[in-house]
């Protein structure tokens, strides 16, 4: 066999594998829990002149239970801008299970009805590396003071 199509055959034999080889598959993983946060040692300042608006920034911590019964845990710190109990808020939470971590950006809305909550998905290790994704939070109406109450569900997507 000529040297050229020696050459040829193989590149076309060894491409294909190689392609097949470095082709990466994402997975998708959705998490859903409860989670019970605290706000630790909270930081409230009033607006001068106005009326009920304050700006509260915070260290917080918070449990997870998962489904299928599984504890994993969230600290993160917060900051809120509220006029009367209405508002908006931010922050940043690394959630910590047994099989690794997620960090997040949040936002939330604060209203009569309760709090809705987006999540973005900046990192993650273990099982999570290089993890992409959102998410959301809802309240969960609780009689219990000074403690949140929520629903999460997220879109994990990992490489």
């Amino acid at each position: 066999m000529p040297r050229n199509r020696s050459v040829a055959l193989l590149i076309c034999g060894v491409a294909p594998l190689a392609f097949v080889v470095s082709t990466a598959y994402a997975a998708e993983r959705t998490l859903e829990f409860q989670l019970v946060t605290k706000n630790l040692d909270p930081r409230t300042l009033d607006a001068p002149n106005i009326e009920g608006q304050t700006i509260t920034q915070s260290k917080a911590f918070g449990v997870t239970v998962s489904k299928d019964g599984r504890i994993g845990t969230k600290e993160y710190i917060i900051a809120n801008d509220m006029n009367k109990g209405v508002g908006n808020s931010f922050g940043y939470s690394t959630y910590t299970f047994d099989d690794g971590t997620l960090a997040a950006r949040f936002s939330l809305m604060i209203g009569p009805q309760g709090v809705h909550g987006e999540y973005k998905i900046l990192s993650g290790t273990g099982a999570y590396a290089g993890a992409s994704g959102t998410g959301t939070l809802d309240s969960i109406p609780s009689a219990i003071k000074n403690a949140g109450f929520f629903r999460v569900k997220m879109q994990v997507v990992t490489p």
